[in-house]
């Protein structure tokens, strides 16, 4: 049986076509995903992202356990801050990417993917009966008690401190919820109840996740669908949430990372702190960034026409086949076959020529620097 979100009757009457993803039932699009992807670019989208999970942890241990089981240095995280960051096995492989925002002293709030929230908590639950201090560390799945969205684009900012008005009354104190930086998170009054606000996203565009309960997240839905209007904002899918991910290159669990792969193989080894101390799946890294990684996580863009080149496609390079994709779409920015996949070191330099094999013909691609797509 498919889980719904407090959305879903909603996503029904706008029309949303509905699919399968990580055990739930989502909207993977409302008009086409290349409507919905130019209007995040060029407006306002707003998804909902209330399939993600969430976890609380707390008490005078809470840093320290934080620390211990995840790459970034959490200590850097004063009340109101977030950091995305990794959590990994004893091999490097990455369990799930997350991310962690501070509360107020000694109170985390994880934000893990959805189709790993059953595999995180058993294994942050088993960690945390092992820690020296576990009887000072509460830690709770709270993913049933919120649900969620993310407004994103260039003209948020212009209507939604019209949408949650007022100053924050948690966490980052602010004026303002426009007033919130990169990777700050407030609470804020809204309507009967009150939601946190961060300013994050996955599209490469400005713009701020919302969390709070059922009630909240549909009124704050509504809210900012009728002011956000006069400035273009669309609903949005699933669909364009992957093209607006892989255009600049962010990482989907399952596609660039899994247990198999770690960070630095992936490219997001700048989020691994490997001066804060031990932690799980260190010394692995340690030793894949002193003496260097098999493989790489490379992005290319395809140079001839042909269909969309899609995860699972073979990559070939120097007549043979070196690696496969693990994202690839077409690029409504760029109106472009893109994508992302892995290949021996060799061959993951910017500007090496590839090919990808698209429904059994190999086609021309070249390897380009990460983000694929730029803001001009």
């Amino acid at each position: 049986m498919l889980k719904r979100t407090a959305l879903f009757t909603t996503h029904q009457k706008l029309g949303g076509k509905l699919i399968e993803f990580g055990g739930w039932e989502m909207p993977v699009q409302y008009t086409s995903i290349t409507d919905e992807h130019l209007a995040v670019r060029n407006a306002a989208g707003i998804f909902d992202i209330s399939h993600m999970g969430e976890v609380t942890v707390s008490g005078a241990a809470s840093t320290a356990f934080l620390n211990h089981v995840l790459t970034n240095d959490i200590r850097k995280l004063t009340p109101g801050l977030g950091q995305y960051t990794l959590m990994c096995n004893e091999r490097g492989g990455v369990i799930d990417d997350l991310y962690a925002y501070c509360l107020s002293e000694g109170v985390y709030l994880l934000i893990i993917n959805a189709s790993r929230i059953e595999p995180d908590v058993a294994w942050l639950r088993a960690r945390a009966a092992e820690f020296p201090k576990r009887d000072e560390l509460r830690l709770t799945d709270a993913s049933h008690n919120y649900a969620a969205v993310a407004v994103q684009g260039p003209r948020v900012k212009e209507f939604i401190a019209d949408c949650i008005p007022g100053d924050s009354i948690s966490a980052m104190r602010v004026a303002r919820v426009t007033d919130l930086k990169k990777n700050e998170i407030g609470g804020f009054k809204c309507g009967h109840g009150s939601v946190l606000v961060s300013r994050t996203g996955y599209t490469g565009e400005d713009g701020f996740e919302i969390v709070g309960s059922d009630e909240a997240i549909i009124h704050i839905w509504e809210i900012i669908l009728a002011k956000g209007q006069p400035f273009g904002i669309k609903p949005c899918g699933l669909g364009a949430r992957d093209t607006l991910r892989t255009e600049v290159c962010y990482p989907l669990y399952g596609h660039e990372l899994d247990e198999s792969t770690t960070p630095i193989e992936a490219g997001v080894g700048f989020f691994v702190a490997l001066d804060k101390g031990d932690f799980v799946g260190r010394a692995a890294l340690a030793e894949q960034k002193a003496n260097g990684v098999k493989k790489k996580c490379v992005a290319f863009k395809m140079t001839e026409k042909s269909a969309p080149p899609r995860p699972h496609y073979p990559i070939w390079a120097g007549g043979a086949n070196v690696g496969e994709v693990v994202s690839g779409t077409q690029s409504p920015s760029l109106n472009n076959g893109i994508g992302m996949g892995y290949v021996p070191t060799e061959f993951a330099k910017a500007g090496t020529a590839i090919e990808i094999e698209i429904r059994g013909k190999r086609c021309a691609a070249v390897t380009v620097p990460k983000p694929i797509y730029k803001k001009s």
